[in-house]
């Protein structure tokens, strides 16, 4: 019988501080998992343990920065130190800004080629060993619906979203038969900061109030609505579960907006 229980399970989730990764941190901690934060912000991470804390669970924080190295090996040799083994890992983290296909700027692709694809892999990879190991692990990657639709003016996130899901879907065939998934989330429109970002930029560059743009977006979709980083978490919580005939898989979670059939 497949189980949601994550008791004893442990969680690294990348982004946990605020939105989407945080509705994936709560979802996790509420099936039974103890959670380990990751962000750049202390406050936000301190305030995400102490409401995950205040539900009654477990829960730790780490401050990495995903664009910079070094950060990132201090992050994995301190999981490591601390944590015998790492059960779960969200990989996830802050878009890139928008930009047009026509600008190129190298500074720019090589910090978010470093954060958004590099530092993901190399993470997942450190701990695959020991799920491997132990037969049983679950890579998630927070993707988007660019994957499979590009997005007008997110160019880098169009192309590096992209990179990554070609790394998971290719590790996803190597590590199934050692009872370890790697699936991506591709998220639509939710009602997170980055939305409120987008949606005020569109408004000033247009003249009219934030509120006309997030209604005229939300009508595009046919769930006529933003989702909700809960509703992001209860699916990562499935992809988490012990479902795991569920491998190398892009799951779009986005109300119906994607008008492709695969």
């Amino acid at each position: 019988m497949i189980s949601a229980n994550l008791e004893g399970r442990k969680a690294l989730v990348l982004g946990g501080g605020k939105g989407l990764g945080f509705g994936v941190a709560e979802a996790l901690a509420t099936k039974g998992a103890e959670i380990i934060l990751v962000g750049r912000g202390e406050a936000t991470l301190d305030a995400a343990r102490r409401a995950i804390e205040a539900a009654g669970h477990i829960c730790s924080t780490f401050s990495a920065d995903l664009s910079d190295n070094d950060s990132v090996s201090r992050l994995i040799r301190a999981v490591e130190d601390e944590h015998q083994r790492i059960d779960i890992v969200l990989l996830n983290g802050g878009g890139p800004p928008p930009f047009a296909a026509s600008v190129f700027d190298a500074s720019v692709w090589e910090k978010q080629f470093t954060s958004m694809v590099l530092s993901q892999m190399r993470i997942a990879i450190s701990f695959l060993p020991g799920m491997r190991a132990q037969r049983w692990g679950r890579i998630i990657a927070v993707s988007s619906t660019s994957v499979r639709e590009p997005i007008r003016g997110l160019t880098a996130s169009n192309a590096l979203r992209a990179s990554l899901a070609g790394w998971a879907k290719t590790r996803a065939g190597d590590v199934a038969a050692d009872g370890v998934t790697v699936n991506l989330l591709l998220p639509g429109r939710f009602a997170t900061d980055r939305t409120k970002e987008f949606d005020a930029m569109d408004a000033a560059d247009r003249g009219v109030d934030a509120a006309v743009i997030a209604a005229e977006s939300q009508a595009e979709i046919p769930a006529k609505r933003y989702g909700t980083p809960a509703e992001f978490g209860a699916v990562a919580a499935f992809l988490a579960s012990d479902a795991a005939y569920i491998t190398g898989v892009a799951l779009p979670v986005d109300g119906g907006l994607s008008r492709g059939m695969l």
